[in-house]
Order: structure tokens, then C-alpha cells, then sequence
């Protein structure tokens, strides 16, 4: 086992850090077992001092939180940061907060979005999150709690790895550093059982924003229970900005104990592979290149998803020739890495055309979210992926139920509920809140074995309702693998037949209504008060025309069928937006029902209608 951890995993020391003639230098102790490293971290707790961050000098990282060990004083350095940053007093941490994720602007440069994830707040969650595992975990004084890090490709990232480290190694517990990861790898780090990995872990987070531009980023995190909640986020934020008083309160202190925390690197993303390829071998009958010959297309948008064509598809058997956009970039130099984005799906349909592929397969940044195109450049994404992933789990699971969020096409409930047999569930946007109703549903007997939105998040039960793309890849994988071996077909028409019979709407489009927080209609209340009156006042309406009938079972907003389609007008999660969501068999038909909204939301003078107004105009 010693010669084994010796190959996977890397031992990181940081002695001291001194002034050289105006520059940083940096003597480093390291394990005599363990390899040389070449990007050592600004790591450990404890009195740390910054070289070229005035910001952030004079500041104690021990003591967090009451009961935290106090750390020994270690100097370590970090790269100057360019980014402009908040008063230590002006942070509202629970601005952060976006719904079971934190995001936040990480980089400066952009107007009017100054930084709010600075690496004192990056430290004070890492933190806050260390506090709340120790209470959930309740570990003992002999059990010391671990804690995986990874991250996507931005550009801010390793700045906030190295914040993230310092915040879970100065609270006393030990760092696994993964560096570029997927966000399903960081969660599976919580479940999978591996000594030589230093598995499982007990808490994971993963740094990323997910596709939204290069100067945001963000947290997510997990334990073996899956990805936090709502109210777990706002715990932790909660803690966090305790934390960060306490840092301007207190300063400077002298370590009370001593104590010595590790902090490691180790390549679990060879483990996570490895596990894809095995569920896809073993679809197709212990096969050892199931997918030999087959010419599959990867777009990974520059993310972290680069990884898949090389440690997944080739070592199948498949040829990958014609992948593009593979190398992590963090400025996203070619299109935005989102399966929902127009521009993307473009690049990934012209890489397989062009290349004459069998099948092709983009990501989001960080690989949770993903879509397809088959052979002659149809997309697999939206309600095609639903549709798609019910076919394949209801061929598994006779009869279960499809849980998705609420923007969903009539036409894929037909689909599910007629052609498959099964049942569709419409519930509240948020990848969490369908994966939630999911489990919920099957907890009180009602079976569900996938929750899918239409932006591309998809779960399943047999994988941890883990919401990951290259998993949701590896099922479409397993068809034409399981095909192939069977006889039944060796190319994407496999995939494209399961879809036969999805009745698809004529026209779609969504539209943002924004809500002016500052207009006097408000009267000071708040835009989510606001929005719900306007819901009200729309359903009123609906209910006194008999042109309209409204969704007897709905979960957010309010559904409307009507001239041969239907409208949802719901209120954001998070912004002050009332999207609106129209399919209908034709723009006409589509231009009718905006209408009825339009003359409903017209009295609510704070709402912008102009996107409604100039859709309704145009026809």
C-alpha cells in the first residue's frame, strides 16, 4: 500500500517564505516518499503573511470558530492579485448565495461587477463549510475529517484553491487537492472506497461557475449524502460571515496549540474514468472495446471536460479524431461551454458533419450538464434528452416516473406517458429542486429513477442522484455499445429511433420580463412579492376565458394550454425576471397566447414587458 500511495499520491510542504532581492523566494521541505512538486500551495493556517497583496496582510486565520484547533504560525506566499478588492467590513456573504450554489465575481475587469470572491471571503467559506462539517460529521478528537478540493478551467481558480486550502487546513482538517476535476468526480470522491486515493473523503467542494463568464466563479459542495441544500448554503454563508468578523476583530493572535494538517494532491480523475469505462464495458458484455470503430466527436467549450475523449472513449475503442476545444482555457475563446447555447450545439453539429461521426458529445464547464448530436447533426439536448434518457430508463424500469422541471413540452409528456408507459412529473426549475422531488417521490413509494431539466442536468437513482453529464453520456454509450454486441445496429440510429414519435412544437421561444426593483409600484416591497401578484392577477385572468384552460397539476408559475400550445409564467429562482416560456404549432399561434399574457401583465407597471411587447408586434 506505502509503494502504491507513493504513485498517486504527492505530499505538499510549505516552510517559510522570504523577501530576495524584490522577489519572493521560497524554501520547501518535502516527504523523502513523496515526488517533487513543482506548484507548491500558500497553504496551512495559522499567522499567514502575502507577498504583493496589501489587502491581505495582517490578517490570523486560527481560531474560526469556538472549539477550532488554533494553527502554528507558517508563512507562505501567493501570487500578487490583480483583483480590485471589498472593504473587510462591506461583504454581505449571503449575496452569494444562488440557491444550492455559491457564485460570485472573482476577477476584475468587468464594469460594474467589482469582486466579490476575494480570497479572505473564499477563506471565511472554506471555513464556515469546515464548521459545518465538523457538526454534521460530529468527529471525534481522534478522527481528523478530510476534505477534497478540485476545479474547473478558470482563470481564477488556482487563486482559490489555494484560499480554499488555507480556509479548510487552518480549521485542522486535512486537504486532498485534485486540481482540474469535474464537479460529479468531486462528489464520488465522498463514495468511493479507495486507501490508495485517500477515499472516501468526507466533504467535497468543486470551484466553479459553471458556463457564466470568465471573471465569476463559485462553490459547490458535498458529502456522501449528495450535494448541499439551500439551507445548507445559507448555514454555511451564515458561518462564514462570522468568520470574517472575526478576522477584522481579532488579527493578529499567537497559536494557543499546536497541531499539523495534510495536504495532499492526488489524480482521482484517472479513478473516476476508470469507473466509465468499466459501466460501458460492462453494458456490452464485458466487451474490452465495445466501442471499437465507432468515430465520436468531443466538444469540451475549454472546460474541464477535455478529458473524455482520451480517458474515456479511446481506451473503448473509439476514435475521437475531430475533437475540438479539449484544453482548459478560462477565458472560453471559442463559445460559451453551455449544451443550451445556440452557437455551441452550431460548433458541435459542424465537428460531427464535418468529420463524418458517428455520434458527438459536448459538455458544460464543468461537466454536470451535457448534450449529443447523432450522425446526420441532430441535437440530443432540451426535450430530445429527456425524451432520449426516459426511453433508455424506462426500458430499465417499466412504468417509473420522469421527474423534470416545469419548461417542458407537452409533447415530451405525450411521449412519456403514451408512447414509453411511464409517467412525467413537472416540478420547480433548479437542478436540486427536480432532484429533490425525485428522491422525495420515491421515499413515499412512488418509483423514480431519473430527474432531468431541460438545461441538460440529469440524475439518475442507480448513480447517487448524482447530476452528471459524462455519466448521462455513458448511458447513450451503453446503447450503442449493448447494440452493437446484440446485433441490432452499429451507429447513432440506434439513439435516433428511441426518439421516433416526440411530437415537437412548430415554434418556442422564452422571453425575460424584468422587474424594476426601484420603481414606485414596488412600494418598497419586495420584487418577489411583486412578481407572485403578478402570477395572481395572471391566473385570475385565465381563469374567466374559456379560450384558455389552466394546468391542473402545476408546481411554479402559472401553465396555460391554449390555440394549440401553452405558455408558463413563472417568477426566477433568483433574479427579479418573470421568464416566459411559448410553444404553440405555429408563430401565430405562439403570438395569441403571448397576447393573453400581455394584456394580464400591462397593468403591473414595474414589470418591462418590452421583450412581450415587440414579439407580439412583430408578427
Amino acid at each position: 500500500m506505502a509503494a502504491m500511495l507513493g504513485k498517486v499520491v504527492q505530499n505538499v510542504f510549505v516552510a517559510q517564505t522570504y523577501q530576495q532581492n524584490g522577489q519572493s523566494g521560497t524554501q520547501y521541505r518535502r516527504d523523502s516518499s513523496a515526488p517533487y512538486m513543482r506548484n507548491l500551495l500558500p497553504l496551512q493556517g495559522g499567522k499567514l503573511a502575502w507577498t504583493g497583496i496589501s489587502s491581505m496582510q495582517m490578517r490570523n486565520l486560527s481560531k474560526y470558530q469556538s472549539g477550532f484547533v488554533n494553527r502554528r504560525t507558517v508563512y507562505c506566499n501567493a501570487a500578487p492579485s490583480t483583483t480590485a478588492t471589498l472593504a473587510l467590513d462591506k461583504v454581505d456573504f449571503l449575496k452569494l448565495q444562488n440557491g444550492s450554489d455559491i457564485r460570485g465575481v472573482a476577477v476584475a475587469g468587468v464594469e460594474g461587477e467589482p469582486v466579490s470572491l476575494t480570497e479572505p471571503v473564499t477563506e471565511a467559506i472554506a471555513a464556515g463549510f469546515a464548521a459545518w462539517l465538523l457538526e454534521k460529521k460530529k468527529a471525534d478528537a481522534s478522527k481528523r475529517l478530510r476534505v477534497s478540493i478540485g476545479h474547473d478551467s478558470r482563470i481564477s481558480a488556482q487563486m482559490l484553491q489555494d484560499a480554499v486550502t488555507r480556509g479548510i487546513a487552518g480549521a485542522g482538517l486535512d486537504v486532498v487537492q485534485y486540481g482540474l476535476a469535474s464537479t460529479p468526480a468531486m462528489f464520488n470522491s465522498t463514495i468511493t472506497e479507495d486507501d490508495a486515493f485517500l477515499c472516501p473523503v468526507d466533504g467535497a467542494i468543486m470551484i466553479t461557475a459553471s458556463h457564466l463568464p470568465y471573471n465569476r466563479n463559485g462553490f459547490k459542495f458535498f458529502t456522501n449524502g449528495g450535494g448541499l441544500g439551500k439551507a445548507d448554503i445559507k448555514d454555511i454563508l451564515e458561518r462564514a460571515a462570522d468568520i470574517y468578523k472575526k478576522f477584522i476583530v481579532e488579527g493578529l493572535t499567537n497559536s494557543e496549540k499546536q497541531t499539523s494538517t495534510s495536504v495532499k494532491r492526488v489524480d482521482y480523475m484517472a479513478i473516476y474514468t476508470s469507473d466509465l469505462v468499466k459501466a460501458v464495458r460492462k453494458a456490452a458484455g464485458d466487451i474490452e472495446k465495445p466501442l471499437e470503430g465507432f468515430h465520436i466527436v468531443v466538444d469540451a467549450g475549454n472546460g474541464a471536460g477535455g478529458f473524455f475523449a482520451a480517458k474515456v472513449l479511446e481506451p473503448l475503442g473509439a476514435i475521437t479524431s475531430g475533437s475540438q476545444f479539449l484544453e482548459p482555457d478560462g477565458m472560453f475563446p471559442n463559445h460559451i461551454p453551455n449544451p443550451e447555447d445556440k452557437a455551441a450545439m452550431a460548433a458541435i453539429i459542424k465537428a460531427v458533419v464535418d468529420n463524418k461521426a458517428d455520434f458527438g458529445i459536448i459538455f458544460d464547464t464543468d461537466v454536470d450538464r451535457s448534450a449529443a448530436v447523432d450522425s446526420t447533426g441532430r441535437e440530443f439536448n432540451r426535450n430530445r434528452l429527456i425524451a432520449l434518457m426516459s426511453a433508455i430508463v424506462l426500458e430499465e424500469h417499466l412504468g417509473t416516473t420522469i421527474v423534470t422541471d416545469s419548461v417542458t413540452s407537452d409533447g415530451l409528456t405525450t411521449f412519456i406517458e403514451k408512447k414509453l408507459g411511464g409517467k412525467h412529473h413537472r416540478f420547480k426549475r433548479g437542478y436540486k429542486n427536480v432532484i429533490d422531488e425525485a428522491i422525495r417521490l420515491n421515499s413515499i413509494g412512488e418509483e423514480s429513477h431519473l430527474a432531468i431539466e431541460t438545461s441538460g442536468h440529469g440524475a439518475l437513482k442507480e448513480n447517487h442522484w448524482l447530476d452528471d453529464g459524462a455519466y448521462l453520456m455513458v448511458k447513450l454509450l451503453n446503447k450503442l455499445a449493448s447494440a452493437r454486441a446484440a446485433g441490432r445496429g452499429s451507429g447513432s440510429k440506434v439513439l435516433t429511433d428511441l426518439v421516433e414519435g416526440l411530437e415537437e412544437p412548430g415554434f418556442a421561444t422564452e422571453l425575460r420580463l424584468k422587474i424594476d426593483q426601484n420603481h414606485p409600484d414596488l412600494k418598497g416591497g419586495s420584487f418577489r412579492d411583486y412578481g407572485e401578484a403578478v402570477l395572481k392577477h395572471l391566473e385570475n385572468r385565465v381563469d374567466s376565458d374559456r379560450k384558455l384552460k389552466k394546468a391542473p397539476v402545476n408546481h411554479e408559475g402559472v401553465r396555460v394550454s391554449g390555440f394549440g400550445g401553452w405558455f408558463l409564467l413563472r417568477l426566477s429562482l433568483h433574479d427579479p425576471v418573470l421568464p416566459l416560456n411559448i410553444e404553440a404549432p405555429s408563430k401565430e399561434d405562439a403570438v395569441k397566447l403571448g397576447l393573453a399574457v400581455a394584456a394580464a401583465v400591462k397593468e403591473f407597471q414595474a414589470v418591462d414587458t418590452s421583450a412581450l411587447d415587440n414579439f407580439v408586434q412583430a408578427s
